[in-house]
């Protein structure tokens, strides 16, 4: 059994404090209706103004944003799913020589074979891409940096076993194995333990190796082979993921030597390939190293030493330095991506809809992700926080870093999640959340969504927070897809009633998303311009009146100028609106060609 879990790091006005939760059993909750009721009165459906330029803010949206941590092959192919990552902690310590892995402190630390989550059954990195093949889905490789993988596939083969370590505060009766223990006695982690009990030694020989298989087996990069490899997964939290072989905090020289040392070794076995990196776990990680996290607990937190003697700058602005001065000096991009990992830390991620307050929080708490206005409500947002920290406007920050630090590097979030997926609150804020991504030119994307069966995500298919995707890659059922280039779009209202839009290469259609948030009825006065209608526009709702669908509506008549409509409770809306000649110059359309 694998458990998925994650540390996030608090950082508090006395300084820092590390405090660790893991994600283990939930139930599903009764669903509740999403925040309160709209403006105007009972019966009345409250106006509010939306205006789309087809003319302003053109930039192209990649495909790779709607991407998934975990798919089944049909929902995959149902969705034409752009990206399938492997990924999580598990992963750190693959062995792609036998199949061979570690689940680390989600589990006991125990050796495992590798197999499919869904089922059980036995799943090798190779069955996986041709997955990927057959449902025209790119790759996305995490490839072990931390100098280990796992030795066998015995479960028996643990970190700590009770037999050689002695008695520990918890250990697996639940599955059988009681001689393999969580590492810590007393709340204390057991230090002087063998690495070599459950692994064994490897350098980035090692990792190349498996991408010189992968490329005979698959074919390169840019022939239809695995297109994306990271370098591992959160190595800030290696000294409590997988403290049983690495028991020091990273810091920022070993962070750089790894991208180095690996990401030279990946480039050589394939240079098509698109490297991702750091793969960082959170917030506080894109600040400090776990080295000076840990440092500036013993000190009054007055003073973090690798902050200090790297240029006072913090970890993912030197991480980006130094990959840039790594292209400099080899003439060879190492870093393709950016990539980090977010979780609100308000409570609403990987956690069922919960109560109207929770679901409200939910809708609101997207901003993250880009408002400078938007204060965090979480201990993020605290008044003991740095006040540049406060409004965590995640994807426009990491925008910033890129510019400063290493222009041309793209941007990824690998995992992110803000939960209530088996409820329409949740579908509600994924559709938010792919459209932000398309908005805010996001370059790749993965939704955490382990199949947890308590979650639901083991029929994740069948929630509302899967017909989020559908929206936007399949609303028809024939392949209707959202548009690929991004147009101007603002509400009035968008905590109320938000928009995206953006226009198809293909046939010019501009597509709109207009997404209810409120438990009532919502007139939007949609205004058009930059383009010209040829006739009425296609209209398909996802909402709570059938969440087992998506219904295809009557068409809504367009004018040059606009429309105006009713958009019911708790609902996603797609218009597709055809066009006729635009009047558009033909390098408004570039673009999305040269993406």
């Amino acid at each position: 059994m694998t458990r998925r879990g994650f540390t996030p790091i608090l950082i508090t006005v006395m300084g820092i404090i590390l405090a660790a939760y893991s994600f283990g059993s939930m139930r599903l909750a009764p669903a509740v209706a999403a925040a309160g009721p709209a403006e105007g009165g009972p019966g009345v459906a409250a106006a509010i103004d939306l205006t789309v330029n087809a003319a302003a803010n053109r930039q192209p949206i990649s495909p790779y944003i709607y991407g998934l941590n975990f798919a089944k092959p049909a929902f995959a192919a149902e969705i034409d799913l752009p990206v399938r990552r492997w990924g999580g902690n598990h992963t750190t310590r693959y062995n792609w020589q036998s199949n061979y892995m570690n689940h680390g402190s989600d589990w006991f630390f125990h050796n495992n074979t590798h197999y499919d989550p869904y089922n059980g059954a036995t799943l090798t990195a190779d069955a996986w891409v041709d997955q990927n093949e057959l449902t025209g889905s790119a790759s996305l490789v995490t490839v072990p940096t931390i100098g280990y993988v796992a030795k066998d596939g015995d479960p028996e083969s643990c970190g700590f076993q009770v037999s050689k370590y002695g008695a520990q505060d918890d250990v697996n009766n639940e599955d059988g194995y009681p001689n393999c223990g969580n590492g810590l006695q007393a709340g204390v982690p057991i230090a002087g333990n063998d690495p070599l009990d459950t692994s064994q030694v490897v350098n980035s020989s090692f990792a190349s190796g498996w991408v010189q298989h992968l490329v005979a087996a698959h074919g390169a990069a840019n022939a239809g082979g695995v297109k994306f490899y990271a370098l591992d997964n959160e190595p800030e939290l290696w000294h409590e993921t997988h403290r049983d072989v690495h028991p020091a905090p990273l810091d920022y020289d070993e962070l750089r030597n790894r991208s180095f040392d690996y990401g030279a070794a990946i480039k050589a076995a394939d240079p098509t390939a698109q490297i991702l990196g750091y793969t960082s776990f959170g917030w506080s990680g894109y600040w400090y190293s776990a080295y000076d996290l840990k440092q500036g607990a013993l000190n009054g937190y007055t003073y973090f030493p690798d902050y200090a003697t790297h240029g006072n700058r913090y970890q993912v602005e030197w991480y980006l330095q130094q990959m840039a001065q790594y292209e400099q000096d080899h003439h060879m991009r190492l870093l393709d991506y950016l990539d980090l990992h977010f979780y609100p830390q308000n409570g609403v991620d990987l956690s069922t809809a919960g109560s109207a307050a929770k679901q409200a929080l939910r809708l609101r708490s997207t901003r993250a992700l880009w408002d400078p206005t938007y204060t965090d409500e979480s201990w993020i947002g605290g008044s003991d926080q740095p006040a540049e920290w406060r409004q965590v406007r995640l994807i426009r920050r990491m925008h910033d870093w890129v510019d400063a630090f290493y222009p041309g590097t793209k941007l990824a979030l690998t995992e992110y999640n803000w939960g209530g997926l088996e409820d329409i609150n949740g579908a509600l804020a994924q559709a938010d959340v792919l459209g932000i991504f398309g908005r805010e030119d996001l370059d790749l994307a993965a939704l955490w969504n382990y199949p947890d069966s308590d979650l639901g995500y083991d029929h994740f298919e069948t929630l509302p927070g899967a017909y989020a995707f559908r929206l936007y890659r399949n609303y028809n059922g024939s392949g209707g897809q959202f548009g690929d280039v991004s147009i101007s779009a603002a509400s009035a209202d968008q905590s109320q009633l938000a928009i995206y839009a953006a226009q198809r290469t293909t046939d010019k259609a501009i597509t709109l998303m207009i997404i209810n948030k409120t438990g009532g009825a919502l007139t939007g006065n949609v205004a058009l311009a930059g383009f010209t209608p040829s006739g009425a526009a296609q209209v398909y709702r996802y909402s709570v009146a059938n969440l087992t669908a998506i219904v295809p509506l009557a068409d809504q008549p367009v004018s040059a100028a606009g429309f105006s409509t009713t958009f019911p409770a708790n609902s996603i809306t797609l218009l597709v609106i055809p066009a006729t000649n635009l009047g558009l110059e033909p390098q408004m359309y570039l673009p999305a060609i040269l993406k």
